[in-house]
């Protein structure tokens, strides 16, 4: 039985009228959580006077459409006029805004809409069953004469009408539905359709806040000194030539370094680059990367533990009538977004106000109140706008906040805004780890993949973090190699193994995680196999793929999208790539040509199954944004240690993002195929570079077997 309980929220401010918080049923996954009382999923919906729909959107919006997903959900049950309907960040507040997939509130994983599609459209529903209970009190008719249209609510046989604005306070008072009646899909007139985003307008004429646009009273500008190796500490500093530079107000040691107060930017970043600091090396990070891949493959060249396995690989391979093995480099991947990290903390009396992107709002919420040594309900989280994150927000640890928080106690009452640069953000670590795969492969006489072996070597993103015990099985982190197990390819002998390797470099999830190297080896890997074994791209992987529908559906389809006939054989090729990540399918058609001795990509057809497409404009979006994000990390990014453990990459212009102009046609078809909904924020991302790949080697003869591409075929 499901509980909607009515209630009003003293952090809802606005026009007075109906304010609803859904008690909602729990993903089934999450049920054990829940069953211990840790945590309670809720969305709320505001209904004002002003006949404006406020929904409360209670994951970060960071680009990828959160508000216009969620909100869309509960403007369809409501039958709401869409030009009604705004959308702000809910406050940190787990025992409210939980995501059923993590237990905690917080959003990543391309968790977002899929883990809040149905609690959202119930929390619409009950909304619109108590505005249809309050009209049909005011005017004394059968609620099941009552219609509903665009946010008016009507009785025909009377001839009143009224808005949900007119309604709302009486709504008040109307008892909450048990279990609302959600539509059928064959009645959405939101759901399923284009809906311009809520976010656009604001964000286009500057009018959106993000976390550097937030200003406080007396507020200082923080500055960080970090130490230039991973694991280096502070061993000892001297403050006084930066304290000498004007607007530097103070100069403090934290954990993680020396911070700088200043009037304003300037006047920290000058003082940042005068105080004097003596580093403590004797626990960094001193190899090069080039060191660290010699060792990093020397680990995927022998037995490691064991993942995944099937049949008797080490007798298939001995009696296999070809084989063949491939050795892949992946570097370190910092994440980029536009906006580097940045945070406010405002203290006031045993008090504390916190404005920040924050990804992980349970996790950062409580690593403030840790480190402040506050009651949590002495603590405010403001969730503002973030300028991109692609998983760096989402830190299991919370660095950044414990560094904001460590910020603000250093210096007492007042307000700080800590500012990280490009350069810090690229230089800050919690990277895409480094990874080596090692794979190989056995072909019987008639051309058929008999065994697949494939050894992976990086380092744990889980290990060490509160979300270790949880998701580390048997010491095995699956976001080390997901992708590479669970494979839709049907083969009788294959083993996926994995080498932990240890560095005091920081790693992170990267948007898509494992499947950003996974799909990259293993698409790669079994072109190269389909070709010795005499098949074509595309009806092998179909052979493979029989008991797989949806895989199929979407590979299918980018063949029909790119009449593909082949690879080709003039100047341009022809490469494709499957690969499903976060329960959604994703198939690639890549047209590339040899440009200087680099691939040019000038189209890519996408087909993509995320279940049902909300929004299909932000499914279109999400993909080609993917596809950018591929393309550009394929060809061109890198973090590299130099010798003695150095960062060599600082800003754009050695971390080099797409251009505009390398930027390809693109083709999306969505395959609404009646399943939930599930994420598209990281999908689109795997198959783009396996599939430029395999184009490349039909051009080439070979593969690049090291990313970036820049390095490999130079």
């Amino acid at each position: 039985m499901t509980q909607l309980t009515p209630t009003r929220r003293g952090f809802l401010t606005g026009a007075a009228g109906l304010v609803i918080a859904t008690q909602l049923p729990l993903a089934a996954r999450a049920q054990s959580a829940a069953a211990t009382g840790s945590f309670t999923p809720n969305a709320f919906v505001r209904v004002g006077t002003d006949n404006t729909i406020t929904v409360i959107i209670k994951h970060l919006e960071m680009g990828q459409g959160a508000y216009t997903g969620l909100a869309s959900c509960v403007a369809e049950e409501m039958d709401a006029d869409w030009s009604q309907v705004r959308a702000e960040n809910a406050p940190a507040d787990a025992s409210l805004y939980t995501n059923a997939a993590f237990g905690l509130q917080g959003v990543g994983g391309s968790t977002g809409l899929a883990s809040s599609y149905i609690q959202m459209r119930q929390a619409g529903a009950a909304a619109r069953g108590m505005l249809v209970s309050a009209a049909a009190r005011n005017w004394d008719v059968p609620e099941s004469e009552i219609t509903v249209e665009k946010g008016v609510v009507r009785h025909d046989a009377s001839g009143n009408s009224a808005s949900f604005g007119d309604l709302a306070e009486a709504a008040t008072e109307s008892a909450v539905p048990v279990e609302p009646p959600l539509k059928n899909e064959e009645e959405f007139t939101l759901i399923g359709q284009k809906v311009e985003r809520l976010d656009s307008m604001a964000k286009s004429t500057g009018a959106s806040d993000f976390t550097i646009d937030i200003y406080r009273d007396g507020m200082l500008t923080v500055a960080m000194r970090h130490s230039p190796k991973f694991g280096g500490k502070v061993a000892s500093f001297n403050p006084e030539p930066a304290l000498a530079i004007p607007g530097v107000e103070r100069v403090e040691q934290i954990s993680s370094g020396i911070a700088i107060y200043g009037q304003n930017t300037f006047a920290a970043l000058k003082g940042r680059e005068a105080v004097e600091i003596e580093w403590d090396d004797r626990g960094a990070e001193t190899r090069s990367s080039e060191e660290m891949v010699r060792v990093w493959t020397e680990a995927a060249r022998k037995p490691a533990a064991v993942a995944e396995e099937s049949g008797d690989l080490d007798t298939a391979l001995s009696e296999a009538a070809t084989t063949l093995e491939a050795e892949y480099v992946f570097p370190f991947l910092a994440h980029a977004p536009l906006e580097p990290l940045d945070g406010v903390i405002e203290l006031r009396d045993g008090e504390a106000e916190i404005w920040m992107g924050s990804q992980l709002q349970t996790v950062d919420h409580g690593v403030a109140a840790q480190t402040l040594g506050m009651d949590q309900g002495n603590i405010k989280l403001n969730t503002t706008l973030a300028g991109g994150s692609f998983g760096r927000r989402a830190q299991p640890g919370s660095e950044f906040m414990a560094q904001l928080a460590e910020v603000g106690k250093a210096a007492g009452n007042g307000a700080y805004k800590l500012l990280w640069t490009r350069e810090d953000d690229i230089h800050g670590g919690y990277y895409r780890p480094l990874t080596v795969h090692r794979l190989r492969g056995g072909l019987d006489a008639d051309g058929n993949i008999i065994a697949w072996d494939d050894t992976i070597a990086n380092q744990s993103i889980i290990a060490g973090s509160p979300f270790e015990e949880a998701l580390m099985q048997n010491g095995l982190d699956a976001t080390a190699y997901e992708g590479s197990t669970r494979m839709p390819y049907a083969w009788p002998n294959h083993r996926v193994s994995w080498a932990r390797m240890e560095s005091p470099v920081s790693v992170l999830w990267w948007r898509s995680v494992g499947h950003t190297h996974t799909a990259y080896a293993t698409e790669t890997f079994l072109d190269e196999l389909l070709e010795a074994g005499g098949k074509d791209p595309v009806a092998g992987r179909l052979e493979l793929i029989k008991d797989a529908p949806r895989d199929r559906g979407v590979l299918e389809r980018v063949a029909d999208m790119a009449a593909w006939s082949g690879a080709g054989t003039g100047d341009k090729r022809y490469g494709v790539a499957l690969h499903e990540s976060f329960n959604s399918y994703v198939a690639m058609v890549a047209e590339v040509s040899n440009q200087g001795g680099m691939p040019h990509v000038s189209k890519i057809w996408c087909a993509v199954d995320c279940g049902y497409a909300v929004n299909p404009d932000v499914v279109i979006a999400q993909m080609e944004g993917g596809i950018g994000f591929g393309i550009g990390t394929a060809m061109f990014n890198e973090i590299t240690l130099g010798e003695g453990g150095r960062v060599q990459q600082s800003n754009y212009d050695t971390y080099r993002m797409l251009r505009l102009n390398e930027m390809p046609e693109i083709e999306v078809s969505i395959l609404n195929t009646g399943n939930e909904p599930t994420g598209v924020g990281e999908p689109g991302v795997p198959p783009v570079a396996p599939a430029i790949a395999n184009a490349w080697r039909s051009l080439t003869g070979s593969t690049p077997r090291r990313q970036p591409f820049t390095v490999a075929l130079s």
